[in-house]
């Protein structure tokens, strides 16, 4: 009972142990924003990278002339396979690398994109990507239509070309002389007419080359590829708007330039910078008409019914596996694609939870400090305490008591300020940002609106365990220091 009576009395009356409490706090705070962050970061980003790859993807391994078999016969084949129970929605595509060029500000300006041919409607069941579009109308029926706003626009910048009066000259009217009239008799197959012309009035006008009215296919735009963001004011400026034709080239399964106009009708903003600033999508029958490769396709996305099931993916690749031979066709989880990003971001998140976890340390080491202070303060304290029965190990649980009792009102006031920090982290950039004047998350990196956090419960734990540990630990040295003492020894000067 008085192990627990002097923990309190300590924790009251010593104030300088309160510096062990704050530098506790302090690293348990920091330990769980940084936390916080990170997992949002990471969620966040294997969200966007999952929604927009979907759960398994098959390639082609000749990706320029696509899979041998058509798609509609791909995806029949797969449901009537084992793996069709496990199957959500498919969308087949077309992924390929272009060149895009378009007039801004009367100047050609040319990059390198990645164009994905898709059927809208199938590839919105996916889920993921019409949510993106920028217009509400078009994510409930997602489509390539060109609205009436980027149609007014397109036909303002290229009016219709007038007809030419002296494109259609009036021929002359010579007599024809008897010895021409061979060479001028009309042709009626394989045979002559036996009319004779006489006269240039007999041949039918001379009409104009056939002209057709043709408006591009629209084109749905990376938000990222056809804006910028001013520094200044911090909006989007387009050098793409809506209506705008762009000119993109590729290449045909015969390995000629393919090339055609398109109108821009729409964006797709995933905030995800990398993807956001080269993608283009177009309808996918277009192009496989433009490349020459009517019902196939080299990419056929899917997406699973229980995607949350860690081990279900990895069941349908090796379905998906056996039933389509290696050699041509690649199966391959969103995992497995991004295996390198993924493995970058945990060993970050690793290595900096460690080095913050040195703060913690560093509050280690002042309780080493002050408690050995705390002892040597209490020499006479401890041979009372002995004198009066208490044993070694009382006074040892005294110390290493009050060591562990530091570490968990630190850990406490940490999580509680650590929690307040995340939950207005957005707040505090905002105010941080006017108060320096210069953006502390600069959104042009990522494209996101906010701060993305999640608060994880095991993380809050190990951060709390370790701090405890750490509190602990620490105190071992001075507590079996005090523990040691004689009682004689310890009142000899008394």
């Amino acid at each position: 009972m008085y192990v627990l009576l002097l923990w309190m009395r300590y924790l009251r009356t010593r104030y300088l142990a309160m510096v062990c409490v704050v530098s506790v706090m302090l690293g348990v705070a920091t330990l769980i924003v940084v936390n916080s962050v990170m997992s949002g970061f990471s969620t966040k980003l294997r969200d966007r990278m999952r929604e927009l790859q979907s759960d398994i993807v098959i390639e082609s391994v000749d990706r320029l002339v696509g899979f041998p078999m058509p798609a509609d016969e791909m995806m029949q084949r797969i449901q009537d396979s084992p793996a069709g129970s496990h199957i959500k929605a498919m969308s087949p595509s077309i992924d390929l690398f272009a060149l895009m060029q378009f007039n801004y500000r009367e100047t050609n300006c040319t990059s390198q994109v990645h164009i994905v041919g898709i059927d809208p409607k199938l590839h919105a069941e996916l889920g993921g990507w019409a949510e993106h579009l920028l217009e509400r109308p078009r994510r409930a029926a997602p489509s390539f239509a060109i609205g009436a706003d980027a149609l007014n626009r397109y036909e303002a910048k290229r009016p219709p070309v007038r007809e030419d009066p002296l494109f259609r000259p009036q021929p002359a009217v010579p007599t024809v002389k008897p010895d021409d009239q061979l060479q001028l008799q009309p042709i009626d197959g394989d045979r002559q007419s036996k009319k004779p012309l006489n006269d240039l009035k007999d041949l039918p006008p001379i009409l104009p080359p056939p002209s057709e009215s043709r408006t591009p296919k629209g084109i749905i735009v990376g938000h990222a590829l056809a804006s910028y963001r001013d520094e200044k004011t911090g909006k989007d400026v387009y050098v793409l708007e809506r209506g705008d034709t762009v000119m993109l080239m590729t290449i045909g399964t015969s390995l000629d330039p393919v090339f055609d106009e398109f109108i821009v009708c729409d964006y797709i903003k995933s905030e995800l910078s990398d993807f956001d600033s080269n993608t283009i999508y177009m309808p996918l029958d277009y192009l496989q008409h433009l490349r020459t490769m009517e019902g196939r396709v080299n990419t056929l996305q899917i997406r699973l019914k229980n995607p949350i099931d860690p081990k279900e993916d990895e069941t349908v690749k090796e379905l998906l596996g056996r039933l389509f031979p290696p050699h041509t066709y690649h199966v391959a989880t969103w995992k497995d694609k991004q295996k390198v990003l993924l493995a970058a971001i945990d060993i970050e998140r690793g290595i900096l939870n460690l080095l913050l976890f040195l703060i913690v340390g560093v509050a280690g080491f002042g309780i080493l400090a002050i408690f050995s202070m705390i002892v040597r303060e209490k020499t006479r304290d401890i041979g009372i305490l002995k004198s009066l029965g208490a044993s070694s190990g009382g006074v040892n649980r005294i110390f290493l008591g009050y060591g562990m009792l530091l570490g968990v009102v630190g850990a406490l006031m940490g999580t509680g300020l650590g929690l307040l920090i995340t939950e207005y982290i957005n707040e505090i950039e905002h105010g941080l940002s006017i108060l320096t004047g210069r953006e502390i998350f600069p959104r042009g990196v990522y494209y996101f609106k906010d701060i993305p956090t999640n608060v994880q419960l095991s993380s809050i734990l190990a951060v709390n365990a370790g701090a405890i540990l750490i509190a602990v630990v620490f105190s071992i040295w001075p507590a079996w220091r005090a523990s040691r003492m004689h009682p004689v020894q310890a009142l000899r000067y008394e």
